[in-house]
């Protein structure tokens, strides 16, 4: 089943968001790159999803305000510990079918087989904590300046060395 990720846009606003996307894929932005400072093989890796994942126990994302301004979404992170399960989350995202993770939840935040490829020697190990942004921000502004930041002093905290984006 195709998933509209426009469907709680007016059609003002969808058709302004449709350009601003074709806009970006014609002038993209230079990636920031950090050369590793040691070998795959010897680093903690934490996973970062853009699915909107939430332990149960913690305060969902807010996706009734998004609900009424579309141009808004929730800027908010939320810690996971690994080795959480299916049953242990939740996934609150509006622009993308949120089962697929809810059944399998490595398909959002692959922390098995982030730990497969510790166990395997590919990377020295997985980090006890992973990380979940809902993906859809249309405004950075939060994102960039409060809870990239938050979450960075907390990965450097953790001991973490090198950090996988998980696209939803």
């Amino acid at each position: 089943m195709p998933i509209d990720p426009y469907r709680f846009l007016d059609f003002a606003t969808r058709e302004i968001i449709k350009a601003w996307v074709s806009r970006e894929a014609r002038h993209p932005q230079p990636i920031p790159w950090t050369p590793m400072a040691k070998p795959l093989s010897e680093c903690t890796v934490a996973l970062v999803s853009t699915a909107g994942v939430a332990r149960r126990d913690d305060r969902p994302f807010d996706q009734e305000r998004e609900r009424r301004d579309p141009w808004w979404s929730d800027p908010t992170h939320r810690l996971i510990p690994h080795g959480a399960t299916e049953r242990d989350v939740r996934l609150y995202h509006l622009h993308i079918d949120t089962r697929f993770g809810a059944r399998d939840l490595d398909v959002v935040l692959p922390m098995r087989r982030l730990g497969e490829l510790a166990t395997a020697g590919y990377v020295g190990r997985a980090a006890d904590t992973h990380y979940s942004i809902v993906g859809y921000q249309l405004r950075t502004e939060v994102l960039e300046r409060e809870t990239a930041p938050a979450m960075l002093a907390d990965m450097k905290k953790r001991g973490v060395d090198a950090v996988v984006l998980i696209p939803a």
